[in-house]
């Protein structure tokens, strides 16, 4: 994802409510990410700089409230719901497609700005590229349509490897989902054999890597 067009949709975004004459003396921007904070240091820096290039301090004429799922999906509901109770004035979702979605089936009011990864028309965050409507805007960063290119640049890369282990989290269902419906004809394609291993939580990551010591395959995938 682009983080000055995600930024200046962000500014665009905050400047809606205030104009609109809402009631926050300070705007709130409810910021959902699905990693957690220590994962993130760099794009809050990144984010926070780019709030100042369009006129926005954090904690001077904006506030930023930070959620991080650390990988609990099973927490957006009840964040998300918190948020619109409470009536921020933004919501944010970079690079977190089910935060996008989870936000879009919470409110049709309270401005969304997401980055995903898929077609936004598709995942019904907005009826039109061209002519968003509604209160979701953002960026398409068309991360889930690269995958066969991804898995052709692997090919290129290690030509000898043939069987390609696909490491999947499948907390992040929206993730999942696309990865085991896009690899499997690429790796067709390419005269690949796919296996997929699940993995959510740091004991399944080291049961699946252990798992290729008993097995070992020639090449490791792992989707964003």
């Amino acid at each position: 994802m682009r983080r000055r067009e995600f930024i200046t949709l962000l500014g665009a975004a905050v400047a809606w409510p205030l104009a609109a004459g809402a009631q926050q003396p300070t705007p709130i921007v409810g910021l959902i990410n699905n990693r957690s904070a220590q994962e993130a240091v760099r794009n809050v820096a990144a984010f926070r700089k780019g709030l100042n290039e369009t006129g926005y301090v954090e904690g001077q004429n904006v506030m930023v409230e930070y959620h991080w799922l650390e990988g609990q999906f099973d927490r957006l509901p009840a964040v998300m719901a918190d948020l619109v109770r409470r009536r921020v004035d933004v919501i944010a979702t970079p690079a977190f497609r089910a935060g996008a979605q989870a936000a879009k089936a919470a409110t049709s009011t309270i401005p969304i700005v997401f980055g995903v990864g898929d077609d936004p028309v598709k995942l019904g965050l907005v009826a039109s590229l061209a002519r968003p409507g509604g209160n979701a805007t953002g960026v398409n960063n068309f991360n889930t349509e690269v995958v066969a290119k991804r898995l052709g640049l692997l090919h290129d890369l290690l030509p000898k490897a043939v069987r390609i282990v696909v490491l999947v989290n499948p907390a992040n269902a929206p993730i999942a989902e696309a990865m085991l419906r896009d690899i499997p004809e690429a790796a067709r394609a390419l005269g690949l054999q796919i296996r997929v291993l699940n993995a959510s939580t740091s004991r399944e990551i080291e049961a699946a890597f252990a798992s290729l010591g008993r097995d070992p395959a020639d090449a490791l995938y792992v989707p964003r």
